[in-house]
């Protein structure tokens, strides 16, 4: 497949074959890394866990002091058992 580079406002854009997105496992809003390998572009698809989401990141960011606690909701309201 041959592709061009067009400019899109200040910037650079390729638009990339969906059969070729498919083939590597890409679709469309999902990140990618980019980089450069000797002398080539390079484009990952971004492997997420579960998501959006790492949890261990969010994980770390909980402060050291945290105490979880208890939440009172109320008296059940409906056929909910406590």
């Amino acid at each position: 497949m041959v592709a061009k580079i067009q400019k899109w406002g200040n910037s650079q854009g390729l638009r990339i074959n969906s059969q070729v997105l498919k083939d590597a496992g890409i679709s469309i809003g999902d990140e990618v890394d980019i980089g450069v390998h000797e002398g080539f572009i390079v484009v990952t698809p971004r492997r997420r866990i579960r998501g959006k989401y790492n949890l261990e990141q969010l994980v770390s960011r909980i402060p050291k002091d945290y105490q979880a606690e208890e939440v009172k909701w109320g008296e059940p309201c409906g056929k909910e058992a406590w």
